[in-house]
């Protein structure tokens, strides 16, 4: 159960349709156990993909769901009913923003080129002290396994610090990614250049 500080998870996560039903499974199986772990979760607000695939299920068992939306997003109609709060803003920036402020981890299920860039951004912002959240991948069928490969490509041939390797944990089933966030510390993290630059 959680005995940790952390509340609210965030998830980021494909609004596809269209993906293999394993990945549905394991976002349905990771939103039960953020519910009954205690946390809530908060997301993008679609009513899409593994987005609600999860976020139905955390509501389903007992948590709190915030969706955080851009207003072009909502404009389309992609957006549900099921938040209980639900919370729009001018454009993307501030969506990542918003969902930064306001939630305690993250988790990245598979997903596109949005999915990438918003757990992308929080792993430099965690580099760079700005935050100390637990950042989990989840890497249901190897979906992450070449974007891994391509990490240590980057740290061998010095375009990243051997240090990024302890900014986040590639999660192999749903309650692996909750088995570590219920048992994450934040960590003193060095943040002087010598551990940021890549060396």
């Amino acid at each position: 159960m959680n005995n940790n500080k952390i509340k609210n998870i965030c998830v980021f996560a494909s609004s596809s349709n269209y993906l293999d039903e394993k990945y549905y499974q394991d976002a349905q199986e990771l939103g039960r156990l953020i519910g009954q772990n205690g946390y809530n979760i908060v997301y993008g607000g679609s009513n899409l993909g593994l987005m609600w695939a999860c976020a139905s299920q955390v509501k389903a068992n007992g948590g709190k769901v915030t969706g955080v939306m851009p207003e072009k997003l909502h404009n389309m109609g992609v957006f549900t009913d099921g938040c209980d709060e639900f919370i729009l803003t001018p454009g993307m920036r501030e969506r990542k923003a918003k969902i930064d402020n306001i939630s305690d981890a993250v988790i990245a299920l598979p997903g596109g080129f949005g999915t990438l860039e918003e757990v992308s951004e929080m792993i430099v912002q965690k580099q760079l002290g700005y935050n100390k959240k637990a950042i989990v991948f989840l890497n249901t069928n190897g979906f992450y396994d070449k974007l891994i490969e391509f990490f240590e490509v980057m740290i061998e041939q010095k375009y990243a610090n051997k240090n990024m390797r302890q900014y986040y944990y590639i999660a192999k089933t749903p309650q692996d990614a909750i088995d570590y966030i219920n048992n994450y510390t934040p960590s003193v993290l060095d943040v002087d250049k010598n551990a940021i630059y890549a060396r």
